[in-house]
């Protein structure tokens, strides 16, 4: 299938061209981008605008072969000269780019929807052009997204606090394609290959989120592991099917909480109950009432669990979402495999594992 770039790329891409043709005064129809992936990006601009003292230029989202709602839309960067004696870079959001209006996301409040990575892509891209012209002056970068507004509506940016358009993402630069069978089809192949081997047991993980407390922790790279990307249910059954007979999930509270309440396919579109979730366990275990009512208010798990972590019944809650996780999946392979599982956050690393997760890596 075929990859696309993210809207972080294009914003790159759009600031990168919009800078050359301002400091060159040449008109430029492409551009290219190195994306973190180390990928290179051609982009072709569109809606080209030029004065004396800014230039604003477009690049039409290319989603590859994934079901991005933003494939198609423009994003546009103008570039203007600041202040004289002034000096840097400063990107902001203009229309259609969402701004933040909740703590707990990649930007603070009042900052422009762009995550951090792509207004690092975009300090270097324009910083190479300003250094090829050797121009030392600033530049004001400006993002918008014509589309952005309407785009918004099908995404849960207004539910996280994102107000008035869509966010500019990206952490590798690059859209892998996530064509749901496709994905499916390839989780299939892994564990068929494994089970080839041999191998009866199998640990999964939705991706590489906790990669580095996994490797501090137990010693383990989640590389080896099969991903499961958002389709937990579906990769129950078909390790269940295969005969394994023993299997370990390991990911980050955000996604597996969901699992908790028996849901299998983790995907923000298919379900988001995270905070009710973490509201009824906490309920359940005696948690203090003011706390519960603080978790209506956070945008992330990891801004809930750190709520929680105040309370005295901070354990007791997460070993009820770890024994609740493993009851629905045993539930969902019928019973045809021993389960485990290990919830985590970035920050605070384990929050809890099931009685037998610590045996899976004993040497």
């Amino acid at each position: 299938m075929r990859y696309g770039f993210t809207t972080g790329s294009c914003a790159a891409a759009a600031a990168k061209a919009a800078a050359y043709m301002l400091l060159s005064g040449a008109e430029k129809q492409e551009i290219t981008i190195e994306t973190p992936k180390g990928i290179n990006y051609h982009a072709r601009l569109t809606d080209i605008q030029r004065e004396e003292l800014w230039v604003k230029c477009g690049v039409i989202k290319d989603g590859g072969d994934d079901p991005d709602i933003t494939t198609g839309a423009h994003i546009f960067a103008k570039v203007a000269y600041g202040k004289k004696g002034e000096t840097g870079i400063e990107i902001d959001g203009g229309i259609g780019v969402g701004r933040v209006t909740k703590p707990g996301l990649d930007q603070p409040v009042g900052n422009a929807a762009i995550n951090h990575v792509p207004r690092e892509m975009i300090h270097r891209e324009v910083g190479e052009v300003c250094r090829f012209f050797e121009y030392t002056g600033q530049l004001k970068i400006e993002i918008s997204v014509p589309e952005g507004e309407r785009l918004a509506e099908q995404t849960f940016n207004p539910r996280l606090g994102i107000t008035g358009g869509i966010s500019i993402l990206g952490t590798s630069g690059i859209v892998e394609p996530m064509s749901s069978r496709a994905l499916i089809d390839t989780i299939k192949v892994e564990l068929n290959q494994r089970r080839a081997e041999g191998q009866d047991s199998v640990i999964i993980s939705p991706g590489n989120y906790g990669m580095d407390f996994m490797k501090k922790a137990y010693h383990y790279d989640l590389d080896q592991s099969v991903k499961c990307s958002n389709f937990i249910g579906d990769t129950i059954d078909m390790a269940a099917d295969m005969g394994f007979k023993r299997l370990l999930l390991a990911g980050h509270i955000g996604k597996l909480v969901k699992v908790a309440g028996g849901i299998m396919n983790t995907h923000s579109r298919e379900a988001d109950c995270r905070m009710e979730l973490l509201a009824a366990f906490s309920f359940r275990a005696g948690v203090e009432p003011h706390y519960i009512h603080k978790l209506f208010e956070c945008v992330t798990t990891e801004e809930a669990v750190w709520i929680l972590k105040k309370s005295e019944k901070f354990d007791l809650v997460m070993k009820s979402i770890v024994e609740r996780i493993c009851y629905y999946m045993e539930k969902r392979s019928k019973g045809k495999l021993h389960v485990d599982c290990i919830i985590y956050t970035n920050e605070l690393g384990e929050l809890a594992k099931s009685e037998g997760a610590e045996k899976w890596f004993i040497l």
